[in-house]
């Protein structure tokens, strides 16, 4: 059984920014706005608003939930269009799913997206890397495997009959690692646990697994010592109980139908941006050593991890 958590936001940091920044934007002749894509119609490219300048059509996938969203990640695009001299639309969807068809579909510009959307959905997709954030030093990532600070749980086998979150069926480190950590026990989620939720974003996934609403969960760990760093009223009530081997991290992406002389500058704009006074400061908020320029072969391991869950799968079926 599946259900689903709902969908709005559950922390609440930095309640005003969002509104600030809007009137920053506004006071420096730049449009920012928040766009529901629900009722799309295809359109040209450039894409150009009522006063001619072009604009930048942002997306950032549902890693955490959407009022999160705007608060971390809506100063990173502003700055970004801003410096090119473009207007920008801030896009927000529920799946990972739903910002890759979207990029494919010429829909959206730019994204920041989870790691398996990319190495799983690129090729169909057709949009291609364009930077990678450095974390601590390294372009990596990881899962963490979380439960309840009070409760009994020390390892995946204790969680045998538990209830578990999974952040969104394409999510590498919220559904992919831990099928695949069951997939080398020869279980399967369906079996291990009695029961499956999906939350949609990992920052609900750590409250969930705080209020005792489910038993564990597998989260990106960012995002969890972000939230660990900035407000850690629910991370401070679990318990990282395994970690994932490191996988590439989430990337910046651009679709494929983006301008490439736009595609450069963009892409130059991002890997000079911490030495910029206030892109510094705006990466050092969102805990960003810097961008670099990002590799497909780091996001290989991932495909490797599908796989082997396939085949695994495959071999344990009747």
């Amino acid at each position: 059984m599946q259900q689903i958590i709902p969908y709005p936001s559950i922390f609440v940091i930095k309640s005003l920014l969002f509104g600030l920044l809007l009137l920053t934007g506004c006071e420096r002749g730049e449009e920012v706005r928040a766009v529901d894509f629900s009722k799309t119609v295809t359109v040209s490219d450039p894409v150009t608003n009522a006063r001619g300048r072009p604009v930048l059509r942002a997306a950032v996938g549902a890693m955490i939930s959407p009022k999160e969203t705007h608060g971390i990640y809506l100063q990173l695009l502003a700055f970004v269009s801003r410096k090119v001299e473009m207007d920008l639309e801030f896009v927000q969807r529920k799946t990972y799913a739903e910002v890759n068809e979207m990029l494919g579909q010429g829909e959206i510009d730019l994204a920041f997206i989870c790691s398996g959307p990319y190495a799983l959905g690129s090729k169909d997709h057709g949009f291609e890397l364009l930077v990678a954030p450095e974390v601590q030093g390294s372009p990596v990532y990881y899962s963490y495997l979380i439960v309840n600070r009070d409760g009994p749980h020390q390892t995946l086998e204790d969680l045998r009959g538990a209830v578990f979150a999974f952040t969104d069926p394409h999510s590498n480190t919220g559904r992919l690692v831990p099928e695949y950590w069951l997939a080398v026990m020869g279980e399967r989620p369906e079996t291990f646990f009695r029961d499956v939720i999906y939350t949609y974003s990992h920052d609900n996934s750590i409250q969930a697994v705080a209020q005792g609403l489910v038993d564990g969960a597998a989260v990106d760990n960012l995002i969890w010592d972000y939230f660990a760093r900035e407000n850690p009223v629910h991370t401070a009530r679990t318990r990282v109980i395994k970690r994932s081997a490191p996988y590439g991290i989430p990337p910046i992406v651009v679709g494929a139908d983006m301008p490439r002389e736009r595609v450069d500058l963009i892409r130059g704009l991002l890997l000079d941006m911490h030495t910029d006074p206030e892109g510094a400061v705006i990466l050092g908020e969102l805990m960003i050593d810097r961008f670099v320029p990002a590799d497909p072969a780091w996001y290989a391991s991932i495909l490797e991890l599908q796989e082997t869950v396939r085949s695994l799968g495959e071999h344990d079926t009747p």
